[in-house]
């Protein structure tokens, strides 16, 4: 009974030393891993445009005010539809009114306020996909000065409508790029490349073409140059054979 015992116990701990041994070689010998960040971009033209401006009228009287507003809301209207703009992208947003007062002092001490009469303006805003129509147009706009029109014209601001297309075809050439990285390293190393562990996309960044922007953690997008470029990363991770 003794020589049986002695025999179970021997065997015990030989089992016990293969397992810790294999276990202390797997954790000595991790699992080869190759990571690997590809880059997408791609330029593109806008082929929307937005542009706003706005006008305002000055009286003592809110009445002629608003009169004087709406003569000259027709004038603007008028002179977009010549230069080819069509009516129904015209949008008039609500006429938003001040109160023009002049602050009075008396020995440096606030006393009050002098009516200088009313403020009335009105901001126009149009969307078009005839991107160099409107951009002449805004270029042109001071003409209206001539018609007794004073329009402040806001920047043209640009972005792209097939943007989800873009993206979904740049992340397959950031991920060509970042798979085509990791098998030179492999192959470098004397290795193949394995199996596709995982797949992260990078933050998407739009900046405007040759303008030095720099990116952002939260991703930029460039609306102020009409031609742009896209880029994206994707981080990428293969086992190694």
């Amino acid at each position: 009974m003794k020589h049986l015992t002695a025999i179970i116990f021997s065997l015990a701990i030989v089992l016990a030393a293969y397992f810790l041994g294999n276990a202390y070689v797997k954790r000595a010998s991790p699992p080869r891993v190759i990571s690997v960040t590809g880059l997408g971009n791609e330029n593109f033209t806008s082929d929307l445009i937005v542009w706003e401006g706005q006008f305002s009228s000055n009286n003592f009287e809110l009445k002629l005010a608003f009169e004087q507003l709406n003569r000259d809301k027709d004038i603007v209207k008028n002179y977009l539809v010549s230069k080819g703009i069509s009516e129904e992208t015209i949008i008039f947003n609500s006429v938003q009114t001040n109160e023009l007062r002049d602050n009075k002092y008396e020995n440096g001490n606030y006393i009050g306020s002098i009516f200088r009469g009313y403020q009335l303006t009105q901001s126009i805003q149009i969307e078009s996909t005839d991107v160099a129509l409107l951009e002449k147009v805004s270029r042109e706009i001071t003409e209206l000065l001539n018609k007794g029109v004073q329009f402040n014209s806001s920047p043209p601001r640009y972005y792209y409508t097939k943007i989800a297309d873009l993206k979904v075809e740049m992340i397959s050439k950031a991920t060509e790029d970042a798979r085509v990285r990791a098998e030179r390293i492999a192959e470098n190393s004397g290795g193949r490349l394995g199996n596709l562990i995982s797949a992260r996309m990078g933050v998407f960044q739009i900046t405007g073409q040759n303008s030095g922007e720099d990116y952002s953690w939260g991703g930029a997008y460039n609306t102020s140059a009409k031609n742009k470029t896209a880029s994206i990363t994707m981080r990428l991770e293969y086992s190694a054979n």
